[in-house]
């Protein structure tokens, strides 16, 4: 296993020279006083040369051996205790009630993918098999089942140091699917990274796995990174972050000599229809709602709702009165570091410099705390505005949402057809609204991964059904999830097998069906 930078539990560094970095506790702007160092090309090749040689054994590992190593994973992490919880709290202001339930869903999910795991029909073992008398043609034995695709690189997230970092959801996913991790820490809590690292490091011992199963390089720097993305020896990418930094990975892979998929999770403004009939029966609570979700965390969600597109009228007109003043009223949280409160003040500004768009919360531009923070913020614009001008789709990531006031129905219908590619859309609506409704979904349904009735779209579930992914920019991949249990298909391949011998076959694909998996034989599921 390589671990780049100062370890925090032996106090030891092997990279003296290197470019150095430090974590600021964001409430305070303080740096720490422990040095962490930017990967060099010479420790990335090493890793990844280490991850391609544990691939040739991890990949003949049963799905048993996977699990046992997630198990104890979790075990391992949760087993720091509130060491782990302490040291991300100064290095992001999360707060600790949060990150005790990010830490108890990040450990959930690696149980979560050892079940998948020892259930087994992951592998969509299909068969299809020969026909030797059929006309005009005989049709041959067909069989067909996936496989991990290789080493992964993972570039862990801001926003969630724990369920997307280190041995979040993208490595639980790859290291279930047999592929090994090297991991790029965020540079905004290293120190917390580090801790993960360790504890993933000791369940890699404990297993007895090869040491280079699992990597992880440090770096603030885009050159580690991208050094990472153009190994030759790396067969795909996970990435949750800006939609900048993503779309530059993406395009780093697509270059290489051998292409190779980028999963990236990157920008998405989830917007959220709000009917009349809802804002007449539930205007006061939607109201509260709102501001709830839009500054839950700071607003430093994916799922963050960063459009809200209401029809216009008196209760509209008093309900968007209702919001502003309920987002005043409630304190500026703290963000996670200088560079996202710096993008922050840079996108609203610019966002109020477009015709037609003004604010409707108080202008303060300084809130008096001493950590980097921003204001909630309200916007507001027409359907008209909103449809002429695609830069008002932005993400602001942070405590800030845009009403877009629409002047009927067929206005709104017309505005969300201008939607790009997001995560979530949510209708709220009453009973008496729902052929309204039906028709927007419908629209809604070409726009985003995941719809929603009646909520509001911050937070995921780690299940089977969750989809967590969206047409471009919302991810550059919208056929797969980042959450839940099918996030395993992204780091497999499909390979079939034609009049192959048993005694060659995968126990996933042989008639006796050893391993007792759902399968489908002849067009039938079945266990036999």
């Amino acid at each position: 296993m390589t671990i780049t930078g100062k370890h925090l539990i032996t106090g030891e560094w092997e990279h003296v020279g290197h470019l150095t970095f430090t974590s600021v506790d964001p409430r305070q702007k303080v740096a720490s006083p422990v040095l962490f160092y930017n990967a060099t090309p010479e420790e990335i090749d090493r890793a990844a040369v280490a991850a391609a040689k544990a691939f040739q054994v991890m990949r003949t590992y049963p799905a048993t051996r996977l699990a046992e190593f997630l198990d104890r994973v979790a075990a391992e992490i949760e087993a720091l205790g509130d060491v782990l919880i302490e040291t991300a709290d100064r290095e992001t202001a999360l707060g600790i009630p949060r990150l005790t339930s990010e830490r108890a869903r990040t450990t959930g999910q690696l149980q979560a993918f050892g079940a998948l795991l020892r259930e087994g029909s992951y592998v969509e073992a299909i068969i299809d098999t020969a026909q030797p008398d059929r006309q005009p043609a005989p049709r041959p034995d067909m069989r067909r089942m996936l496989f991990p695709i290789g080493p992964v690189a993972v570039f862990s997230a801001s926003n969630f140091p724990f369920a997307f970092s280190v041995a979040g959801g993208d490595t639980a996913s790859a290291l279930a699917a047999g592929c090994p991790v090297i991991v790029k820490a965020h540079p905004g809590h290293p120190a917390t990274s580090e801790l993960t690292a360790q504890a993933v490091k000791k369940a890699v011992d404990a297993c007895d796995f090869p040491a280079g199963c699992f990597s992880m390089v440090q770096g603030d720097r885009i050159e580690v990174g991208q050094k990472l993305v153009e190994h030759p020896l790396i067969e795909a990418v996970g990435f949750t972050g800006s939609l900048r930094a993503g779309r530059a990975i993406f395009d780093t892979a697509a270059r290489r000599a051998k292409p190779i998929p980028v999963y990236a999770e990157m920008s998405s403004v989830n917007p959220v229809v709000i009917l009349p009939g809802a804002i007449h029966k539930r205007g006061e609570a939607l109201a509260e709602q709102v501001a709830a979700s839009v500054t839950l965390g700071c607003g430093q969600f994916c799922t963050n709702p960063g459009l809200v597109f209401v029809v216009d009228g008196p209760e509209t007109q008093a309900f968007m009165k209702q919001v502003s003043e309920r987002m005043d009223q409630r304190d500026a949280g703290v963000l996670l570091n200088a560079n996202i409160e710096r993008g922050l003040v840079q996108a609203v500004q610019e966002t109020l410099t477009r015709e037609g768009v003004r604010q409707l919360t108080a202008a303060r531009p300084d809130e008096g705390t001493e950590g980097y923070s921003y204001p909630n913020t309200v916007l507001q614009m027409s359907g008209e505005t909103f449809r002429m001008d695609a830069g008002l789709q932005n993400e602001h990531f942070g405590p800030v949402t845009a009403f877009v006031v629409c002047d009927n129905q067929d206005d709104m219908e017309l505005a969300l057809d201008f939607l790009r590619g997001n995560l979530t859309a949510t209708i709220q609506a009453e009973a008496d609204e729902m052929d309204a409704a039906r028709r927007l979904y419908d629209r809604l349904r070409e726009k985003v991964g995941r719809l929603i009735w009646n909520g509001f779209p911050t937070g995921v579930e780690v299940v089977y059904a969750m989809q967590h992914g969206g047409p471009y920019p919302a991810t550059t991949a919208p056929a797969t999830t980042s959450v839940g249990m099918m996030a395993i298909k992204r780091f497999m391949r499909p390979v079939a097998f034609q009049n192959m011998p048993g005694e060659l076959l995968p126990d996933a694909l042989k008639d006796g069906n050893p391993l007792k998996l759902w399968r489908i034989v002849d067009n039938q599921w079945t266990r036999g």
